[in-house]
């Protein structure tokens, strides 16, 4: 089990006093089996009323509202939490699901609904055709499939940070050769989905005290993954950036249908058009 501190700080600056519109925060860690949150703590420059709530995913959301003008926004999330989970997990798969194709029972492929259906349109039927290149035979093992289609990502996409909002399609990444993690992510996610897979996008952090993972910064980062749902084994971790499997050094914050859907800071404000001067993030990731 390992305690690990996280620091995430947004500062907005701007040329004058703006009145600033409600924003919503996503930077609660994600509780779980694996993930024990210790403390949480919001502070907010100028002074803001936070109130919370969880999404339709079971996110915990804060919307924070504003009295005052200002012409700096800070907003600093702390957390403290726990983590435990182990370097080789091994997952419990059901006998049904153990080969692939396999068919989900009629409740799971009730609830998983919409994280059954691709998000974007594949024309050209390239990422259908891509995906179903990882399938080696039928029936083929299931996990196999899965963790051939998370190295894949990584062996035919170029990792590469992006600043830029935003997220590529994955004909987009597939034709460019290269991405941040959160392509990475919605490539393998539209991917397994084509394969008829029930999948979810995750946004969190990276924890990386030795520098060795792919997207890391100074011990840690933000970062995106994915989770496929297989019977027996539940929620599977995956992170096609740097090709691993299960979540020992990943910290989740939020699990969403689309990767806009979690994003961690949204919002607004009113003001001149050239009132906006710039954004700094700073994200500190530490056992």
């Amino acid at each position: 089990m390992t305690a690990i501190r996280i620091q995430h700080t947004t500062t907005y600056r701007f040329r004058q006093p703006v009145h600033l519109a409600p924003h919503r925060l996503m930077l609660r860690p994600r509780e779980s089996r694996e993930l024990r949150l210790m403390s949480h703590a919001l502070i907010i420059t100028p002074a803001a009323v936070a109130t919370w709530s969880h999404d339709v995913f079971g996110n915990a959301v804060a919307i924070a509202s504003f009295a005052d003008a200002a012409s700096v926004l800070m907003i600093d999330s702390v957390g403290e939490i726990l983590l435990d989970a182990v370097d080789w997990p091994v997952f419990d798969i059901a006998a049904s699901a153990i080969s692939y194709p396999f068919r989900y029972s009629d409740d799971e492929w009730t609830d998983l609904g919409a994280l059954t259906i691709a998000r974007y349109a594949d024309p050209g039927e390239q990422l259908q055709t891509w995906a179903r290149g990882f399938v080696r035979g039928n029936p083929t093992d299931t996990l196999s499939l899965l963790k051939d289609l998370n190295a894949g990502v990584a062996q035919r996409i170029r990792y590469e940070s992006r600043e830029v909002e935003g997220t590529q399609s994955p004909d987009e990444t597939l034709d460019r050769g290269w991405g941040s993690c959160r392509d990475f992510a919605v490539l393998f996610t539209e991917a397994a989905r084509k394969l008829g897979f029930g999948a979810r996008l995750v946004s969190g952090y990276l924890h990386d005290p030795n520098n060795h993972l792919v997207g890391s910064a100074d011990g840690g980062s933000t970062h995106a993954w994915a989770e496929v749902f297989v019977p027996g084994a539940g929620w599977i971790t995956f992170d096609p950036t740097n090709r691993s499997v299960g979540g020992r050094h990943l910290i989740p914050v939020a699990v969403a249908r689309d990767i806009s859907q979690c994003t961690p800071l949204s919002g607004s404000f009113f003001g001149p058009n050239d009132s906006f001067v710039g954004m700094e993030v700073t994200v500190s990731v530490t056992s």
